[in-house]
């Protein structure tokens, strides 16, 4: 692995350069959250169910008392399994259990900060509820099959749109070629009113992962080449010995 290697005089002196750089981009980050946080809300005038370990579970009862809600969209659809879907009829997409581990440690701070933190999915919850219980995680997970929940924050695509072959993901109208896609939801909890804050999808989700900013970190960086392909990655408890 060549790269450049000096002095520690000439090292400190490059690195001392780039901290005004990391500076310059921690005060636009921070100028980024606020405005993000200043984004207008929507109501939520729909009423959605989910199924969870207690039953069958409304919006408003996700919060577990919390004002504040993260709702992690994971793609799991056993009924569009197949060999092409990072999927299975028995285990949620591995690239998004890769987010999903990342929550797990979370999810305790970010319960004694009002917020509570879930996964939801398609697949029906018992199924929902054995791969979770098989990754080991502790934070809730529950279903929306049966309601518009996926197909309303763009997440899951009908029948119709897979046949048109294009959807509205992003913000934007794109091809599609699964019935699937990650994302994250936010919501607000106010007295009897429900409000949607913010979505964030593909690329967007990218900050929430801390594995990727270690990665971030280190000489060889996410090493996945160009095209960011994933290759390497499988679920914690598929790699080999």
């Amino acid at each position: 692995m060549e790269h450049n290697v000096v002095s520690h005089r000439d090292w400190v002196a490059a690195r001392t350069k780039f901290l005004a750089d990391e500076k310059e981009f921690t005060k636009e980050r921070d100028r980024l959250s606020q405005a993000r946080r200043d984004l207008p809300w929507e109501l939520v005038e729909k009423d959605y169910t989910f199924a969870g370990a207690g039953g069958k579970r409304t919006l408003a009862e996700l919060f577990d008392g919390r004002n504040q809600l993260v709702i992690y969209h994971a793609m799991f659809n056993p009924a569009t399994a197949s060999a092409q879907t990072p999927w299975t009829d028995e285990s949620a997409c591995f690239v998004c259990s890769f987010w999903m581990d990342s929550i797990d440690r979370q999810a305790v701070h970010l319960n004694h900060r009002d917020v509570t933190i879930a996964a939801v999915a398609i697949a029906p919850y018992q199924k929902f509820a054995a791969y979770r219980e098989r990754m080991g995680w502790a934070f809730p997970v529950y279903s929306s099959a049966g309601s518009d929940f996926n197909f309303d924050y763009h997440v899951s695509r009908t029948p119709e749109q897979m046949k048109d072959g294009k959807a509205d993901y992003n913000y934007r109208v794109d091809p599609v070629y699964l019935t699937e896609s990650p994302g994250v939801s936010v919501f607000l909890r106010d007295g009897d009113k429900i409000y949607h804050t913010y979505s964030t999808f593909a690329r967007g989700l990218d900050m929430l992962n801390a594995t990727y900013n270690y990665l971030d970190l280190v000489p060889k960086g996410r090493d996945e080449g160009p095209r960011g392909v994933m290759d390497w990655l499988r679920r914690h408890d598929e790699y080999p010995a």
